[in-house]
């Protein structure tokens, strides 16, 4: 059975994500997000399941790192899921019992005003992930753990509050990947990720690349930026923006940002996890492409009309 590793241990919202996406493989939890795309590039999973951005505390630094980096992966699909909280704690505890409660510094990040109104005199511990503070419950390092709410299935722990939010329609987006091959193919739906290191620091260079897109009717549909590891003031860009490579004018924009920057990585075409179809605008269809290619092809032949 093909397997799918993931940012474990059990009982954490990647969990969840890499079985709403892979149901039918076998799921391998491991400590962190680089040893889950770890296991893809040297051959003990066929897939990982990894965070890569929550709308309330922004990009996933460990991932987007790995993949700009490391041995090339490429995105096959994307879950985006709800981020709601459950309060686990020892059997027999109380609310009034909490002393200490940790989590993954980002889900303690989302939670801070209901920890502040509800647990206002609790120590905030943080943990490798949600389902490790669990663990930590259960091995009496801590009181209490705010977790995923598949937690409650994996550990001999009481809920004593569940649908945890400070905000309502928070969510969290992870990316399913694997070794380089055959791309999924496009849907209608969907969305392309690079990686790309500017050619030149010089004004203007990023409105450059993002023309590239926009004069190609290609809707960017988010853009962070890292610092290049030991040089300071110099940055990487991600980008992800609607429409698959197999389009002929994502692939003439990718071959623009190709010869515009010092580097450019593929991190993958995959449908979208809202199925919204990709409106490609006027001039912009394939059969445009191959309009506007016939016509030229005529003029250098001297037919033209």
């Amino acid at each position: 059975m093909p397997t799918i590793a993931y940012f474990g241990p059990e009982g954490t919202f990647s969990e969840q994500a890499a079985r709403a996406a892979r149901p039918d493989h076998t799921l391998v939890p491991v400590a962190t997000v680089p040893e889950a795309l770890a296991t893809v590039r040297h051959g003990k999973a066929d897939l990982a399941c990894v965070p890569v951005e929550n709308s309330v505390e922004g990009a996933v630094s460990a991932t987007m790192d790995s993949l700009a980096v490391d041995e090339p992966l490429v995105a096959v699909a994307e879950v985006v899921l709800p981020v709601r909280f459950s309060l686990l704690a020892r059997h027999g505890a109380t609310v009034a019992d909490i002393k200490s409660v940790a989590s993954h510094p980002h889900a303690l990040a989302q939670v801070q005003t209901w920890l502040r109104t509800n647990l206002p005199d609790a120590t905030q511990l943080a943990s490798t992930s949600t389902a490790a503070a669990a663990v930590g419950v259960l091995d009496g390092q801590y009181d209490a753990a705010i977790t995923a709410p598949v937690a409650a299935n994996h550990y001999d722990l009481d809920v004593l509050q569940d649908g945890i939010a400070d905000v309502d329609d928070a969510v969290t987006r992870f990316l399913v990947l694997s070794k380089p091959g055959e791309l999924p193919p496009p849907t209608g739906a969907d969305r392309t990720s690079i990686a790309t290191i500017a050619a030149y620091q010089r004004t203007g260079v990023l409105a450059e690349m993002l023309t590239e897109l926009a004069l190609r009717g290609i809707n960017l549909s988010r853009i962070e930026s890292r610092p290049l590891k030991g040089r300071l003031g110099e940055y990487r860009f991600y980008l992800d923006f609607d429409g698959h490579i197999a389009e002929r004018r994502v692939g003439d924009a990718l071959a623009a940002l190709h010869r515009r920057c010092q580097h450019v990585r593929f991190l993958g075409s995959y449908p979208k996890a809202d199925p919204a179809p990709t409106i490609a605008g006027i001039a912009n269809t394939d059969e445009d492409y191959r309009a506007a290619d016939e016509w030229v092809e005529n003029v250098r032949a001297g037919r033209t009309g």
